[in-house]
């Protein structure tokens, strides 16, 4: 992988030496084959190469690159029966399975694009995409677990789904219901599908997954990404994230409904490695299947990795054949969790990224200090990418070291927003730069740190602020389990606050939490207000779990207000 550095013209000479962006020259792959650019053209080179070869491991099954060559071609001719055309959106909410990648190389081959909806959506955030999307077909399973399909769609309303023309229900046999939604449906049995072949109409510029936004700040998106931004990125990713490899098994324990967790599964099959799957994820189930497959990559957030390390094996070492453990942090106590993990050769890496960049944007070196190396960022695994730091009140671009807002061009970022001119026009400058809403800084190295969503960053007493850095220290006060600091402003100023959620029996005194914080951080980062709380309101996301710092900032103006 080649690398180079180059200086931002616009700002000044004196500033130049210490503003270097990332450049790199996109992965090349070692074949003189022209690089994939489609979905068809990297499953045409897998089974070429190694058509016998393990593919996925789904349960029992072995599937081969040339067994999952005839499910897509399946799915492809399935698709065309049900009347999917180039350009139709088509929604598929699933658990982790066969069939979910069935679809999404099905519909790629006919050049239309899978809509990906979270299995932990509810009745208003079904509606919200279906009439966000316009999607023609609905691929769904009657149940799964603890999840009720079809009661959660009872209270979709109609008229939200009005563009579907039909929904499809995964099956193997039993009863299917002759509508939901009003809508017919038609069953999808992948195994029982007729050897039919279908024209292959994949195109590079054809958008072919559709991402949605966590939401956590503004209401969600659908993300964009054509098949040649999403090829090129799971191409970077495989020597950006070490899949190259040739004993690197990848653990599918992500949702594919989010960026996170399609894009590793996606690079480790267009490396040629298998990828082991979970329906959805178990942390019992993570740990012994990490030793059982020899896994050598897993990625995830904090809290999926607090709960395999609580069931792994005891030892120093219990994760023998782990190399890249990447991780996302939404929780309180990540940082040390990272620590604690790598004291016993458990390899933690922070990494980057977002439903408009792709998942595994970036990842940090592991021959970096401990402390530096679990921080989110990293390195850009596509090296034509171009990343530099804009002062937040300012606007103006920052030298090294400084934080800011974190600004993104690459090749592989995503065209657009659905349907939304507005909001893709406001994220993108006239350079082609996508302004994330993250803080972070660059390094000398050419790497970068993130440090959160700028809606968390606070000013204060002007200098950026990460709230991290003040929950850290809350959190060692005896009787505090958890904390979370937001900024609000108090008589004109912006100060922090603070909640905490006590240990059961053990509520921490306000006093005792502010001397702590006073006697190691500066005056102006010590909270003005503690409040006690029995929770925090949260998110579900494709990730996993988010605390909604909105909701508490709005928690916090009201009990000012009653003070």
């Amino acid at each position: 992988m080649k690398s180079g550095i180059i200086i931002h013209e616009s700002l000044p000479e004196e500033l130049n030496n210490n503003a270097k962006l990332m450049s790199l020259n996109c992965t090349e792959m070692s074949s003189t084959a022209p690089l994939p650019v489609t979905l068809s053209a990297i499953l045409a080179r897998n089974v070429a190469l190694r058509g016998e070869g393990i593919a996925f491991i789904d349960g029992e099954r072995e599937i081969t690159y040339r067994k999952f060559d005839v499910m897509v071609r399946r799915s492809a001719a399935w698709l065309v029966a049900q009347g999917v055309q180039p350009g139709d959106r088509v929604a598929v909410w699933l658990v982790n399975c066969i069939e979910w990648l069935a679809l999404y190389f099905g519909l790629a081959r006919l050049g239309a694009s899978l809509v990906a909806v979270n299995t932990r959506y509810r009745s208003h955030e079904l509606a919200y995409l279906f009439e966000c999307s316009q999607t023609n077909l609905l691929v769904l399973q009657p149940n799964f677990r603890k999840i009720d399909f079809p009661a959660v769609l009872r209270d979709v309303p109609p008229q939200a789904a009005r563009a579907l023309r039909k929904v499809a229900v995964v099956t193997s046999g039993g009863d299917l219901p002759a509508e939901v939604l009003g809508h017919p449906t038609v069953t999808f049995d992948l195994d029982a599908l007729p050897d039919v072949d279908t024209p292959d109409r994949a195109a590079p510029d054809a958008p072919c997954i559709l991402f949605t936004t966590s939401g956590t700040t503004s209401r969600p998106k659908l993300v964009v990404h054509t098949q040649r931004t999403a090829t090129q990125h799971c191409l970077n990713v495989i020597h950006g994230f070490h899949l190259n490899k040739s004993n690197a098994r990848l653990l599918a324990a992500l949702p594919f409904c989010g960026t996170f967790g399609l894009t590793g599964v996606m690079a480790a099959f267009a490396a040629g490695r298998p990828v082991i799957l979970m329906d959805t994820f178990d942390g019992p189930a993570a740990a012994q299947l990490i030793n059982a497959e020899r896994i050598t990559h897993l990625f995830g957030s904090d809290e999926m990795f607090q709960r395999v390390i609580e069931h792994a094996p005891p030892g120093e070492r219990p994760f023998p054949t782990a190399q890249v453990f990447g991780f996302a942090s939404f929780q309180p106590g990540a940082l040390a969790l990272a620590q604690a993990a790598w004291a016993r050769h458990i390899p933690m890496l922070g990494l980057y990224g977002s439903s408009e960049v792709h998942a595994l944007f970036s990842l940090q070196d592991r021959s970096l200090p401990v402390e530096e190396r679990i921080l989110g960022g990293g390195r850009p695994v596509c090296t034509d990418t171009k990343i530099r730091i804009r002062d937040v009140e300012t606007g103006v671009l920052l030298p090294l070291g400084q934080s800011g807002i974190i600004e993104i061009k690459s090749p592989t970022n995503f065209i657009d927003y659905l349907n939304n001119p507005e909001a893709t026009t406001k994220s993108f400058d006239a350079d082609g730069y996508f302004s994330t809403g993250d803080a972070g800084y660059l390094r000398e190295d050419g790497s970068f740190v993130y440090q959160t969503r700028l809606g968390d960053a606070m000013r204060l007493s002007g200098y950026l602020v990460n709230p991290v850095e003040i929950e850290d220290v809350i959190k060692t006060v005896p009787g505090v389990l958890d904390v979370q600091i937001v900024a609000v402003e108090i008589d004109q100023q912006i100060k922090p606050v603070a909640f905490v959620i006590p240990r059961l029996g053990q509520a921490p005194s306000e006093s005792a939490i502010l001397e702590t914080v006073s006697a190691t951080l500066a005056p102006f980062k010590v909270p003005v207000c503690v409040w006690l709380i029995d929770q925090f309101p949260v998110t579900q996301s494709s990730n996993g779990v988010k605390i909604q710092r909105v909701k508490l900032r709005d928690m916090a103006l009201q009990r000012l207000a009653l003070a």
